[in-house]
């Protein structure tokens, strides 16, 4: 039995299939078996392991091992030894795990190639977070993430953020409209852009501004939620002002380690960074198995 891990939109025994079919070669020639496993460990041998990290961690992913784990052996015992969310040192055991060792072997990389991305993108989150909300910055800026995912992973990714301490923004196409530059050129303004939207009903409505002067026809067009974007924190602080409350602001582009904490101090209610799943590195983290 899987282990209980539910996304909204997210197929969880789906994804175990097609990622360990994919690593199998199903339908390719020859494919279908993990041959190293097959031809040099006997059938009934077991193993037991521990998955530990390497690195200071932010963990994300421990469920999803698991269930790859418990789809090619469903009798192995796993116990998870830290949660999702947790931050622990380097040199942390995340989970035991004992079963039948060619099972374990086959799945081995795939349940440690997602506890690594996630993991890391978590990690990388929190830095964000614990930047943002320093001396420096401001402690009521919220991070947000973006649709700056790897194909067919955003909602892992994004689950990954969460655990890291942000907190999603839209989660496709689909939740909000989001006018940018491109669309501001073609409807020929701002205003009309916002405009457009509001007529068709568009119940939430974010409008990217790179000047001032474009936050009062977003503004008086309807617009939610005001992007303040590639703005120098001296701007945002004026931006903000302009805004005087009256919908939620968010600071995007030019956003680092080095420089989100100046970009909160203006008083925007928002950050978004799109690094956090377009570029966060994976964590170290290890599984080594010995036979029982």
């Amino acid at each position: 039995m899987l282990p209980e891990f539910t996304l909204p939109g997210f197929d969880l025994a789906k994804f175990i299939r097609q990622t360990l079919a994919e690593d199998l070669g199903e339908g390719l020639p020859g494919g279908g078996r993990d041959v190293t496993s097959e031809s040099v460990i006997p059938a009934d041998a077991r193993f037991t392991g521990v998955m530990d990290s390497r690195d200071a961690i932010v963990v994300a992913g421990l469920p999803l091992a698991e269930a790859f784990f418990r789809h090619l052996d469903p009798e192995c015992t796993i116990k998870a030894l830290v949660h999702d969310g947790d931050k622990v040192p380097a040199g942390t055991d995340l989970m035991r795990i004992e079963g039948k060792a060619r099972a374990l072997l086959t799945a081995e990389r795939s349940a440690l190639n997602i506890v690594q991305h996630l993991s890391g993108i978590a990690t990388m989150t929190q830095a964000y977070v614990t930047a943002m909300r320093g001396p420096d910055g401001n402690p009521a800026c919220t991070l947000l993430d973006t649709r700056k995912t790897i194909p067919g992973l955003r909602f892992l990714e994004k689950y990954a953020t969460r655990m890291g301490g942000a907190q999603n923004h839209r989660m496709g196409l689909w939740d909000a409209a989001m006018i940018k530059d491109n669309h501001v050129a073609v409807a020929g303004s701002v205003g009309e852009a916002v405009a457009r939207a509001r007529d068709a009903g568009v119940t939430r409505i974010i409008c990217e501004v790179d000047r001032l002067d474009q936050i009062e026809p977003a503004l008086a067009a309807g617009a939610h939620h005001l992007l303040l974007d590639n703005m120098d924190p001296a701007t945002l602080a004026q931006a903000v002002a302009l805004v005087a409350g009256r919908v939620p602001t968010e600071a995007s582009g030019g956003v680092n380690l080095d420089t989100i904490a100046a970009k909160a101090a203006s008083g925007v209610d928002y950050i978004s960074v799109g690094r956090l799943t377009q570029s966060a590195p994976a964590a170290d983290i290890g599984l080594d198995f010995k036979p029982l």
